[in-house]
C-alpha cells in the first residue's frame, strides 16, 4: 500500500532527457499535480526548472508549476538516498541503466521504495537479481524492470492470456507466441546509447556475452539450466496467422522477462512453458521480401556494433545522439500491435483449445505508448494497486504489478483484449 509517510508518490528521474520529458508531460495530462504527489528530479535544477516551466505553460493551472525540485547525482549514493527515502516509488529514464541505474536501485532497495525503469539490459537486469533480489524481499521495494514496450505487451499479454485461459477453458497454454506488428516509429538517442553499451560491455566482458546468448537469463537458480528455445534469427512463415516473420530485435529482452514471471509467480504455466515471438512483415512474395530484409538488416547492425572501430563509428557519425528523439508527427502517427496466441489443452478440451490476446498502441511504441505505459506502472506501485504475489524483490510487470496495469492503462491509448478462438472437445 501507499507508503503516506512520505513527501511524495512518485519521484521522475531523468525528467530532463527525451523520454523523461514525456512521461513529465504524460502524468501532468493525466493527473496535473492535485491528483499526484510527484516530483521531477535529475541533475540540474536549472534545467529542471525548464522543463517544469514548459509542461505547466502547455496546460492551465493544476498546480504544475509548483512541482518539487529534486537535485541528485547516478554516482552519488548519498544525493541518491535523499530521494530515495522521501517517494513511494522512483520512476527513472535514466540509462544506459548499466552505467546510470546501479546505485539508484540500490538505494531504493535499501530505503523500501518502489521502482520502475524501462531497462532492456538483460545482462544489468541480472546482475541487479543477484545484487538485489532478497535484500529487496526483505525491505519490501519492488523493483520491476521494463516497464515499457520492453516488456510490457509480452509480459502482461501473457499473464492475461494465461489468466483467461485458466479461468474459461480449465488450463493454462502449454506455448504461446507473439507476434508483433509496427507502424512508423523511430529510436531516440538514448535507445541507442543503452545497445551500443550493451554490445561494447559484450565485446569486452565474457560473462556479458553469455547471459545475453541465454535465453533463461532472467531465471531463479532452479531453472537456470532448463531448456528454452532462443530467438528466431531467420525468416519464418507462421501459418497460424498467415504471415511471415522476421526476428524481432526485442525477443531477447522479452522472452527472457516472461519466463522469469512464469517462475516468480510460482511456475503456474509450467517447468516446461514456452514463449517466443517474432515480427510479423505480412504474407505473400512482399511478406517474404520485407522479412528477409529486415533479418539480413539486423543481422548486418548486430555485427556492425559488435567490431569496435565500426561501432565507434555508427555511434559518432551515423546513429543519434542522447536527448534526440521522434518528433511529434512520428510519434502521434506510429502505433503498434502485439497479437499473442496460446495453445493447450485440459479435461474439458483433451483435443486443444487456442486463446488469442492483442495489446495495441495508437502512438509510436518506444515512447508515446511507452511514457504511458512507464507512468501507469508506477501510478500502480504507488497507489498499491497490484495483484502479484510478491511483496517485494527484482521483479517484471506480470509478478510486480500484474493485471490492474491493464486498468490504469484503460483509455490512454494502449489497450488489451483476449478471446478464445479454438476450442475442441
Amino acid at each position: 500500500m501507499p507508503d503516506h509517510d512520505r513527501d511524495y508518490d512518485i519521484v521522475l528521474w531523468g525528467a530532463t532527457g527525451f523520454t523523461g520529458r514525456l512521461v513529465a508531460d504524460y502524468l501532468a495530462d493525466r493527473y496535473g499535480a492535485s491528483d499526484l504527489d510527484w516530483a521531477l528530479a535529475g541533475r540540474s535544477e536549472d534545467r529542471l526548472a525548464e522543463v517544469r516551466a514548459e509542461v505547466a505553460a502547455e496546460r492551465d493551472g493544476d498546480g504544475v508549476a509548483s512541482l518539487d525540485l529534486l537535485v541528485g547525482d547516478a554516482f552519488d549514493r548519498e544525493s541518491l538516498d535523499a530521494i530515495a527515502e522521501r517517494t513511494a516509488v522512483v520512476c527513472t529514464t535514466v540509462g544506459p541503466y548499466a552505467t546510470y541505474g546501479s546505485e539508484l536501485v540500490a538505494a531504493c532497495v535499501e530505503h523500501g521504495t518502489h521502482y520502475c525503469d524501462l531497462s532492456g539490459e538483460v545482462h544489468w537486469m541480472r546482475t541487479t537479481i543477484d545484487e538485489h533480489h532478497e535484500r529487496a524481499r526483505e525491505t519490501g521495494a519492488r523493483i520491476v524492470h521494463g516497464c515499457g514496450f520492453d516488456s510490457v505487451p509480452s509480459d502482461i499479454g501473457t499473464l492475461l492470456l494465461q489468466t483467461h485461459a485458466e479461468e474459461e477453458l480449465g488450463a493454462y497454454c502449454d506455448e504461446v507466441h507473439s507476434l508483433v506488428s509496427i507502424r512508423g516509429g523511430a529510436f531516440s538517442g538514448g535507445t541507442i546509447a543503452s545497445m551500443v553499451e550493451m554490445y561494447r560491455e559484450a565485446a569486452e566482458d565474457r560473462d556479458v556475452r553469455r547471459i545475453l546468448a541465454d535465453p533463461r537469463a532472467l531465471d531463479p537458480p532452479e531453472s537456470r539450466g532448463a531448456p528454452a528455445e532462443r530467438p528466431q534469427r531467420g525468416v519464418s512463415y507462421d501459418r497460424d496467422r498467415d504471415t511471415w516473420t522476421a526476428p524481432f530485435v526485442m525477443a531477447q529482452i522479452n522472452e527472457p522477462v516472461v519466463r522469469r514471471s512464469n517462475a516468480l509467480l510460482g511456475y503456474p504455466w509450467g517447468h516446461t512453458f514456452r514463449y517466443g515471438e517474432t515480427l510479423g512483415t505480412g504474407d505473400g512474395v512482399g511478406g517474404l521480401a520485407r522479412a528477409g530484409a529486415l533479418a539480413g538488416g539486423q543481422g548486418l547492425l548486430a555485427g556492425a556494433l559488435s567490431v569496435g572501430p565500426l561501432r565507434d563509428a555508427l555511434d559518432r557519425y551515423v546513429l543519434p545522439d542522447p536527448g534526440e528523439g521522434p518528433d511529434d508527427e512520428t510519434i502521434e502517427e506510429s502505433s503498434f500491435q502485439v497479437r499473442l496466441r496460446g495453445t493447450g489443452a485440459s479435461d474439458d478440451h483433451p483435443g486443444g483449445f487456442a486463446v488469442e490476446a492483442a495489446v495495441r498502441g495508437e502512438y509510436d511504441p518506444g515512447y508515446g505508448s511507452t511514457c504511458r505505459m512507464l507512468g501507469e506502472s508506477a501510478v500502480c506501485l504507488a497507489r498499491g494497486e497490484v495483484d502479484a504475489p510478491n511483496d517485494g524483490g527484482v521483479l517484471t510487470p506480470a509478478s510486480g504489478i500484474g493485471l490492474p496495469l491493464i486498468d490504469r492503462l484503460e483509455g490512454t491509448g494502449v489497450s488489451f483484449d483476449v478471446e478464445t478462438v479454438e476450442g475442441r472437445d
